[in-house]
């Protein structure tokens, strides 16, 4: 095959990204916005050593799985990958991608739960980051590019961010306030952050710049008062002059009420800074903790939540646990797990900030032996330098990974094997609808001494 290649395609199989899969003399094509048995005509856009990339030119017969889209975005934009398809055809996509992954990289047949998934796919999310696009449009990028696709009405998005959306545009024309520019590093505005609280109403809007100031910020805060009404609880500036693709800063400067909201999750009150990781669907997290608990076990229990982010997994199982030690890198969420813990009256938690293997290291040191950990680490899964802590110095008698990868879950599954953890059981989760990513939470038990 050669780049510009006109060819017919059957798609036989969709890829961890969303892609269609078709074959030619053996060679995979891979062919986003396409379904498992759609004959396609396809043009390569791109010639690798062992397969290629195309672009769908023409569907010359459909898959059964083939839906209307709803969507007058979706073929630009990078954010949805299935909205061309079922929400079943989605589901039995998901389940087969986290059970491939465990067998093909992690070396281990056994067969995943159900997927859990939610009721409905239709403005789930309780965050968004919108860049801004050089004239001033608030959208997503298109996939692979920083090329802003202008999209005022996501449906994965609440509707009280449209409205946000749109009182940002204003503001930019009437404060006459410049884009940022990623090749000179020049300009102000660089995105717009919002956060929702599904259990509060509470909203935050942040605008990202490359500054610790902006223009005219009594009429920002009075536009997004009218758009949004009772429920803007902050309004922020986040202060980012690096020059990277970096979406946030590290300094927040409250200009309107707080720099947090709050929310409920699994009866934990949750108190969010703009920086503090919180899972993007409350309704099917509150679903995934759930499991996370009933795998962990924690009743009279020393837990060791690590990655832990606002301490959401931890702090709801610290009615039932011994102790809840919380390890995360990022300060303001530390700060924010505090925060929750004392808002909840506990006395048995403790939360460190630090990097996940030195904070494990230094409570090895402490002498703190878990008898449960909780990893729930980036998309990178964990270090083998942490496994290698978690196996041979805490040793505990079971582990919960929460992943947001199937294929790096699969490859630390396969690591643990060999340190004396063997995989038992794992759930798939659906928290991202019409994307191809999904949430796994995974219980191994220690199945030989690690001492």
């Amino acid at each position: 095959m050669n780049k510009n290649d006109v060819l017919c395609l059957h798609i036989t199989d969709i890829s961890s990204s969303g892609a269609g899969v078709g074959k030619i003399d053996g060679i995979p094509v891979f062919v986003p916005q396409t379904a498992i048995d759609d004959i396609i005509k396809v043009k390569i856009v791109k010639v690798k050593k062992s397969l290629c990339f195309g672009k769908l030119l023409e569907i010359i017969e459909p898959s059964k799985d083939r839906v209307r889209i709803d969507c007058p975005h979706f073929e630009k934009c990078g954010g949805c990958t299935s909205r061309h398809i079922s929400y079943g055809a989605e589901k039995r996509i998901k389940q087969n991608n986290v059970y491939n992954c465990i067998k093909r990289i992690g070396g281990i047949s056994l067969k995943p739960e159900d997927i859990v998934c939610p009721g409905d796919t239709l403005r789930y999310r309780n965050k968004a980051q919108y860049p801004i696009s050089a004239d001033g449009k608030t959208g997503f990028y298109a996939t692979h590019s920083h090329r802003v696709i202008p999209n005022d009405d996501c449906l994965l998005q609440p509707d009280e961010f449209s409205l946000a959306q749109r009182a940002l545009e204003e503001w930019i024309v009437r404060a006459n306030a410049s884009i940022y520019n990623e090749e000179t590093g020049k300009g102000l505005c660089r995105h717009l952050y919002l956060r929702k609280g599904f259990s509060s109403g509470d909203i935050m809007a942040v605008l990202v710049v490359n500054s610790d100031t902006i223009p005219h910020r009594e009429l920002l805060i009075e536009l997004l008062k009218s758009a949004l009404g009772e429920n803007l609880k902050s309004v922020c500036i986040n202060v980012n002059t690096a020059k990277n693709n970096v979406v946030l800063g590290s300094k927040n400067i409250p200009i309107y009420k707080d720099d947090f909201i709050t929310d409920t999750l699994c009866k934990v009150k949750v108190h969010l800074s703009p920086n503090s990781f919180y899972q993007v669907n409350s309704h099917m997290a509150q679903k995934l903790y759930e499991k996370a608990a009933e795998y962990a076990h924690p009743e009279n229990k020393v837990v060791l939540d690590l990655y832990c982010g606002a301490g959401t997994i931890g702090l709801s199982m610290a009615d039932a646990a011994k102790k809840i030690i919380g390890v995360e890198i990022v300060p303001d969420a530390v700060e924010d797990a505090k925060k929750n813990a004392q808002n909840l009256g506990l006395q048995n938690t403790e939360f460190i900030c630090g990097d996940a293997a030195i904070a494990a290291k230094e409570l090895r040191d402490r002498n703190i032996s878990p008898d449960v950990i909780i990893v729930d680490p980036p998309r990178k899964g964990c270090e083998e330098k942490l496994l290698d802590i978690i196996a041979f110095e805490f040793s505990p008698e079971s582990l919960v990974y929460v992943s947001c990868d199937p294929a790096t879950l699969a490859r630390d599954v396969a690591l643990l094997k060999n340190k004396g953890y063997t995989l038992k059981e794992y759930t798939p989760f659906d928290l991202f609808p019409r994307t191809a990513h999904v949430e796994t939470v995974a219980l191994l038990v220690r199945t030989v001494s690690s001492i």
